[in-house]
């Protein structure tokens, strides 16, 4: 059994879902414009019209109350709310989400709203986006606003989501919108700008907030799992979640550590000082607001050992080891280890904001979709975070991703997340069997893992 009060719910992003590109005054992001280029997305597909869920809305509210989910994360479309990113609000768009709060409330559902996921305006993407000197005000005015309409019903904000992925995939790869392949300077200013976006953001929340409320950001992490219990090898993937030991933006905390500690690693100074942003001096002050929780999307990790000189070494999983459709290796223990590396270093309650898998999900002869691998992938990531609160880490709530299929970025619609079927043609919703499964841990409270 988890504990009381454990929350438990299913997660999604707007532009995933969403549809409606350009409806209702709405402004395009620059996921809209991304999509356009030839090549840029599996099949040319593109999210203009998704899952339909601007117009299915309550249908699909209807399907968190039936599989059970007692919250709901879910993001806002800026360029939907601000079409230009800045200046004139559309009030259609706001009332949307007022409608979509209202509704949630209404069959006993509570939203989690993230602020960002990924559908940066495309208006200011033109002037500079992240690099522009205004950004952390652009989006510190689109967050005061969002707050102020829905504060009164709305207590959990997540202001960014999986900033590591959004920047190091959109800035430096170029495989997610923007699509822009930028020096690793360029992607630390961006970085930093962001932080200052979600330091604002925070200020805006707390000053703007009609009833208390709870703050974090949700931070994409692939654990490193340690390849023994092993003290050395404890240690060693401790050290490679969160020790940098080359010019690398990936490891953790880079990203996490100056909004929770106040401050860059210092191996970041060391390693990166000649493409390190200019940080004036209240800078960090802004960045490191009070948070009240820590988001964690965990899918998947990798396993290490200690070397000779006790640095960590990357092993390899080895030929036939379980993959997901994403193919994306099957690693329950993440979950484990995951909460366990974060909770000891950050100090902050945790909430496991995505986890899931896609898989190769179809309509059955029946007329229902069995998909007997996701139950068994989330009961076996379950019982791994339910040893992780069992040694002592507090993990408030878990996401699944995701509701529905959906439009899964660069992969467009191959990929299948949701516990409910999609068809994409026809917009027909069937809950899976993975689905109806999960409503029954919900019920017992994770009894039945």
């Amino acid at each position: 059994m988890f504990p009381k009060g454990f929350v438990w719910g299913a997660a999604t992003a707007a532009y995933q879902i969403e549809g409606a590109a350009t409806a209702d005054g709405k402004g395009l992001s620059i996921w809209d414009q991304f999509c356009r280029e030839p090549g840029a997305v599996v099949s040319g597909d593109s999210g203009a019209v998704a899952c339909n869920h601007y117009q299915l809305f309550r249908e699909d509210v209807a399907l968190l109350k039936e599989i059970g989910c007692q919250a709901y994360r879910l993001s806002l479309s800026w360029p939907r709310i601000i079409p230009e990113g800045r200046g004139a609000v559309n009030l259609k768009g706001l009332d949307f989400y007022d409608r979509l709060v209202d509704e949630l409330l209404q069959q006993g559902i509570t939203p989690y709203i993230t602020l960002y996921h990924w559908d940066y305006p495309a208006a200011l993407h033109r002037q500079g986006g992240w690099l522009n000197p205004d950004s952390p005000e652009w989006f510190a005015r689109y967050t005061q606003i969002v707050v102020e309409r829905l504060s009164d019903r709305v207590t959990n904000w997540f202001t960014f989501n999986e900033n590591k992925i959004f920047i190091l995939n959109g800035y430096l790869t170029g495989e997610h919108a923007p699509g822009v392949i930028s020096s690793l300077a360029d992607v630390l200013q961006i970085h930093h700008q962001v932080l200052l976006a979600h330091g604002k953001a925070v200020q805006a929340i707390r000053q703007s907030a009609k009833q208390k409320c709870q703050v974090g950001m949700a931070s994409a992490v692939a654990p490193k799992l340690p390849a023994t219990l092993s003290q050395a090898d404890v240690e060693a993937a401790r050290k490679a979640n969160f020790v940098p030991y080359s010019p690398d933006p990936w490891v953790e905390s880079i990203w996490s550590d100056p909004a929770y500690l106040g401050d860059y690693p210092k191996e970041m100074y060391q390693l990166m000082e000649a493409y390190l942003p200019e940080i004036h001096p209240d800078d960090l002050k802004i960045i490191a607001q009070p948070l009240d929780f820590h988001g964690l999307n965990i899918y998947f990790g990798e396993r290490v050992r200690a070397g000779r000189d006790g640095q960590p070494e990357k092993l390899a999983l080895g030929p036939g080891h379980p993959r997901t459709a994403f193919n994306w290796p099957v690693l329950p223990e993440t979950l484990y280890w995951g909460v366990k590396f974060f909770y000891e270093r950050y100090h902050k309650p945790i909430y496991i904001s995505e986890n899931g898998l896609s898989n190769p999900d179809w309509v059955a002869l029946d007329g229902k979709i069995h998909d007997p691998q996701r139950i068994d992938f989330t009961r076996r990531y379950l019982r791994e975070l339910q040893k992780a609160i069992d040694d002592g880490a507090e993990v408030k709530g878990y996401f699944h991703w995701s509701l529905l299929d959906n439009f899964e970025w660069a992969e467009g619609y191959r990929q299948r997340f949701g516990l409910v079927y999609v068809d994409f043609s026809t917009g027909e919703r069937i809950i899976k069997d993975s689905g109806y499964w999960y409503r029954q841990v919900i019920e017992s409270n994770g009894g039945i893992l």
